[in-house]
């Protein structure tokens, strides 16, 4: 198979899925795959975002307030100094690169007339486990959107590549509801269609958005492509580099953090003492077990306070993990480890490799995402025509029923099931209604190529295709993975 039929063949991919994503819900057809735990329709949005919801109100400044204005707040020093400094860094460090490297244009975001709009809110009551205090998260998706009140016909609104995570505590202190309560709030909207005169209801005391206002604030996380190497913002099969980092709210303001499980591993493998204390910490029975069922939060001490995530990767994910342990350890504690209980997911070293490095903030974002990114929203008629239309990745519509599953248990006092398969793979057993589709082993669906090493691995035997597909690799540096294609004639 040639590069060029693999390229062809990605690009089909991702158009395929971006109509997918797309496709009306007709009388009788299943309903929408994000019902209950997502909110995407952006008639509704917009009226949220001027009704209340709109980033400069949470953030303290005027609803309508410009990029600019908000990393102005003295809130925001931080996230702008930090920011800049590792967008500087970039630029020296591709220095030699330039020439063919097309950069975020940060000139456009500081323009006046760019300001953030809300592109999505998503419940994120599955993330308990980190925060049980407070029933998890509700992220609310902010995207920059260039000459927002133009009405010139020639130089339309249109959307620069990033976004900003206002990422909200579930139920804040001194919200007088429960866990129980919210969930129900949130699954009930799966019945009421969402439309225009939902707005007050949704924020209104009662709704499922009452308690998401500035108490509520916990962290902002930010993801900027910032630099491509095609012009065509249409090409989905060159190199681009995303900046990632996470800001903490600390009651005043938003302070350089640590990325949720994103280990620095040129720090800790230049420090024998930190790499000891992370094979430690990381090989203990327990840890294997949480990291099987996808519920591990790693120390602060071993990870990052930034990334830049290169798609496609340059790397495979067993190379990551493999420069700070070898097979030999992981074996040994994979043994150990399911000598207690049975492991679902980690079978090998390389299925233990994978695990860690899609719950790392870079690998998950490598994991079927559509532009770069796993939410960048639906597009609005009156906007410019963008090269992504779905509102959200494969990986995002593919984990929609695992955490309304989590919802229901919260909603009828059952103890969550937080467990999970790997980013790539819908969990099997809590996704009925995607098999057999792009999701899990319909056409476009991930798998692992027959006649490669991963195929035989028993941490990845479940990744097939359908009957009548096949299991190609698709041009990705991963070869050992691909996508399902039909069989060839």
């Amino acid at each position: 198979m040639t590069s060029q039929n693999n390229a062809m063949r990605t690009r089909a991919i991702l158009q395929m899925l971006c109509l997918i994503c797309l496709l009306p819900v007709a009388a009788g057809a299943a309903p929408p795959m994000e019902r209950g735990a997502a909110i995407t329709d952006p008639v509704l949005l917009r009226q949220l975002d001027e009704t209340g919801l709109s980033l400069g109100r949470l953030l303290g400044a005027e609803a309508s307030a410009a990029a600019a204005d908000l990393f102005a707040l003295p809130s925001m020093t931080q996230a702008q100094e930090t920011a800049d400094r590792d967008f500087n860094k970039y630029v020296l460090d591709h220095h030699d690169d330039l020439d063919t490297l097309f950069l975020f244009d940060r000139d456009a975001l500081n323009a006046p007339g760019t300001r953030f709009d809300l592109a999505g809110i998503v419940n994120r009551m599955d993330r308990a486990f980190v925060s049980p205090e407070t029933c998890g998260e509700i992220r609310l998706i902010y995207r920059p959107i260039t000459n927002h009140d133009s009405r010139n016909k020639d130089d339309p609104p249109a959307r620069l590549p990033m976004t900003l995570n206002l990422v909200m505590k579930a139920k804040p202190a001194g919200a007088d509801t429960t866990c129980a309560e919210l969930a129900r709030r949130w699954l009930a909207l799966a019945d009421q269609p969402p439309a225009s005169e939902q707005t007050e209801m949704l924020t209104a005391k009662g709704g499922a958005l009452e308690w998401i206002t500035r108490d509520a604030i916990d962290r902002i996380e930010i993801n900027v492509q910032i630099a491509r190497a095609s012009a065509d913002a249409n090409d989905f099969e060159g190199r681009a580099d995303y900046l990632m980092k996470v800001f903490r709210f600390d009651g005043l303001n938003f302070v350089e953090s640590p990325m949720e499980n994103q280990i620095d591993a040129a720090r800790i493998r230049g420090d024998e003492k930190l790499l000891a204390d992370f094979k430690g910490w990381l090989l203990d029975p327990v840890r294997i077990a949480e990291l099987d069922r996808g519920a591990i939060v790693l120390p602060d001490r071993f990870l990052a306070t930034s990334v830049i995530n290169v798609t496609p990767a340059q790397t495979n994910p067993d190379d990551r993990a493999r420069e700070l342990l070898a097979d030999d350890e992981i074996v040994a504690a994979l043994a150990k480890a399911s000598a207690n209980a049975p492991l679902e997911n980690l079978q090998s070293p390389a299925g233990f490799a994978r695990r860690l490095d899609d719950m790392t903030c870079s690998g998950c974002h490598q994991t079927r995402a559509v532009g770069g990114f796993h939410f960048p929203g639906r597009e609005r008629p009156e906007w410019a025509a963008g090269a992504v239309v779905a509102a959200a990745s494969p990986h995002f519509f593919g984990d929609q029923e695992r955490r309304r599953d989590v919802l229901g248990a919260f909603r009828d006092g059952r103890s969550p099931d937080f467990s999970r398969g790997f980013s790539a793979r819908p969990q099997a057993r809590r996704a009925n209604e995607l098999t057999g589709t792009t999701y899990l082993n319909g056409w476009g669906a991930t798998c692992a190529v027959a006649g490669e090493n991963v195929a035989s691995d028993k941490s990845f035997t479940s990744w097939t295709c359908a009957d009548g597909l096949t299991c190609q690799a698709a041009g990705a540096k991963d070869a050992r993975t691909g996508f399902c294609f039909p069989k060839e004639k």
